[in-house]
């Protein structure tokens, strides 16, 4: 998670970093804000404050979820009653309209109220009026309702959790999300990328192209659990040791990693 301030990407688009919080895409502009993520509902108040302080600033108008957590949600209610239009792929607004619990820690999500639920989703791609461009990950490196925000004249790309900037990511299989995503999603973002786009996760610092390329550990761990090997077995061949001292501790990343590929290739068992 962020450990706060805001970052200026440009004139007008910034990263905005609430300490504890995942990190919001904001872009102000005549018409309005834009937000790629709006923190969780316990950070939303001081989100939109470090909104309000930004230069050329106006009332929130389009509100992008990169997938359904409550890390990336947080502010849609409020958003949703003042207007703004809530963007998010169609998968996205199915998981927000029903109780979500994980299996592998008992936590519990609670749908959303109407008001809350994105308003305006699709299935593959689409433009703002202003140039911005979004798009379905369909790799499901995190969720199966994985989004991306492109910044054209800015070079920017926002990819939420399907990319992680900072420790090991969460592979959330319950709701689509598997360890061959990972390896999947990014190859796609490399495709939208160059030299010198931006790429903006929900955790961690602004990444580069380079840095996507470097995160070959998942093909790794993908060929690793495709061997047949149980989740122990798996944790105990560390395979990802190398990367520990950047990382942090691997072990329930690669047990999930296992699970996620067990439920994608073994959905009904």
């Amino acid at each position: 998670m962020s450990e706060g301030g805001t970052l200026k990407l440009s004139d007008d688009l910034f990263v905005v970093r609430i300490r504890e919080e995942a990190n919001v895409v904001a872009q102000t502009g005549a018409d309005g804000v834009l937000l790629v993520d709006g923190g969780s509902a316990g950070g939303s108040d001081a989100l939109m404050k470090a909104v309000s302080g930004l230069p050329g600033v106006g009332p929130v108008r389009t509100i992008f979820n990169t997938h359904w957590h409550p890390e990336q949600t947080g502010s849609n209610e409020r958003l949703g009653k003042a207007g703004a239009t809530v963007i998010a792929h169609e998968n996205t607004r199915l998981w927000l309209t029903q109780n979500v619990t994980w299996p592998w820690d008992g936590r519990r999500f609670a749908r959303l109220p109407k008001i809350a639920q994105p308003n305006k989703t699709f299935y593959t791609t689409g433009k703002l009026d202003s140039g911005v461009r979004y798009g379905y990950i369909p790799d499901a490196a995190h969720t199966d309702g994985d989004l991306y925000v492109f910044f054209p004249k800015q070079n920017v790309l926002a990819v939420g959790d399907a990319v992680s900037g900072q420790g090991w990511p969460e592979v959330d299989w319950w709701t689509g999300g598997w360890i061959g995503g990972i390896v999947g999603g990014l190859q796609r973002l490399q495709t939208l990328a160059d030299a010198d786009t931006r790429i903006v996760p929900a955790r961690g610092p602004v990444l580069g192209l380079a840095d996507l390329k470097a995160q070959y550990i998942y093909d790794r761990l993908t060929q690793l659990l495709n061997k047949g090997r149980g989740p122990g077995e798996a944790v105990e061949a560390r395979p990802a040791k190398e990367f520990d001292d950047k990382m942090g501790n691997p072990d329930v990343f690669v047990r999930r990693a296992f699970e996620s590929l067990w439920a994608y290739l073994s959905p009904d068992a």
